[in-house]
């Protein structure tokens, strides 16, 4: 739910999803620090991360990861779960009481992140594989699933996918479209990004943004909850990513993935990775090495297209399952560019706020 946030403690038990408590309820432990640097010596790691790679059925990447984590190094995994702005906003909040081990955010909070000073510098085992675009020069973080930005429709009531921005102007699409809010979900800031990107610029893309308010449901602060919204046809219309929506249709079956063009151009997509970095000062650093360290390692990699319906971030792992399969099937035609992630991140409060004025947000 926008606002309230959960604690979801993950196990080595079978299940996973041991315990749900209040945030507040994490407080950082009390006591000497041991040898590597965790307070009182806890065998446990926290992970603040954007949603989308854990099930509320247990079957997520996160949740078969981090089962495998804790069974081979006996370090419980503590998760908070929320939009990518959230969960920066949350960290800078806590930076004189350090409560995160690791985070993860969409682009561009990773940026953002860094630049708050946020992040420390790591290279986990494996990000040589990772592609230069996918991590920091400097160590910072780097991506531990690729990902790509997109739309999902309700395959029941429209019997094809929308092909173009315009026609989601349509009156029918009144009040059954919606798109996570710009400058708190990863998800919803790449709404911008794109929308700028293939109309052109800034102001012909708030043109548009400002007619399309008229059939726009209203602000959400998660992703994640849209696509059963439209699984169920309470929307017809909503964000999302290509990782997660695709996971979720799995048990969504009316739930379809479409990318975009504008009128007369082709569809377009971007990366938009799940990107990892340990945090400065963090209660639990070792742990939280060996937790990025395992990320990226084969054998989790190699679970991100099969079990979390995503692409792998190593490029040396290349996986030939039947979600892959189909996942090269959903890309095939969608031009993928490349944003200017330094504009973004130096400009993204002026480009919200652009928004805002131009939708009355």
């Amino acid at each position: 739910m926008p606002g309230k946030l959960l604690l979801r403690v993950t196990a080595s038990v079978t299940g996973s999803l041991a315990l749900a408590l209040s945030l507040t309820a994490c407080g950082g432990a009390t006591g000497a620090s041991s040898s590597d640097g965790s307070k009182g010596g806890e065998k446990t790691v926290t992970v603040y991360s954007a949603d989308g790679l854990k099930s509320d059925k247990g079957d997520g990447w996160y949740d078969k990861v981090f089962a495998d984590f804790t069974k081979k190094t006996g370090i419980e995994v503590k998760y908070v779960e929320g939009g990518s702005g959230e969960m920066v906003q949350r960290a800078v909040r806590e930076k004189t009481n350090t409560q995160a081990d690791v985070l993860v955010t969409l682009p561009p909070f990773i940026q953002q992140a860094d630049g708050k000073g946020l992040l420390q510098a790591y290279r986990p085992q494996g990000s040589d594989k990772v592609n230069g675009g996918d991590k920091s020069a400097d160590g910072k973080w780097t991506s531990v699933v690729n990902n790509y930005f997109g739309f999902v429709y309700n395959k029941k009531e429209l019997t094809t996918a929308p092909k173009t921005w315009e026609e989601l102007l349509d009156g029918k699409y009144k009040g059954k479209l919606q798109y996570s809010t710009p400058g708190v979900a990863g998800d919803g800031t790449a709404v911008l990004i794109k929308a700028m990107h293939d109309f052109g610029g800034k102001e012909p893309a708030m043109e548009y943004l400002k007619k399309l308010q008229a059939n726009n449901v209203g602000p959400s602060s998660s992703t994640s909850k849209l696509a059963p919204k439209t699984d169920k046809g309470e929307l017809l219309v909503a964000n999302g990513d290509v990782q997660m929506n695709f996971a979720q249709s799995k048990s969504m079956p009316n739930l379809g993935i479409w990318f975009p063009a504008k009128d007369g151009g082709k569809p377009t997509t971007f990366a938009l990775p799940y990107a990892a970095g340990l945090v400065d000062k963090a209660p639990h650093t070792e742990n939280g090495k060996k937790l990025l360290d395992y990320l990226l390692s084969e054998d989790a990699q190699k679970l991100v297209s099969e079990v979390g319906g995503g692409f792998p971030a190593r490029t040396d792992v290349k996986p030939t399952d039947a979600n892959a399969v189909e996942l090269t099937k959903i890309m095939g035609g969608v031009e993928v560019f490349e944003p200017d992630w330094a504009d973004i991140d130096k400009n993204l409060t002026a480009y919200v706020d652009a928004w805002k004025s131009a939708t009355g947000s």
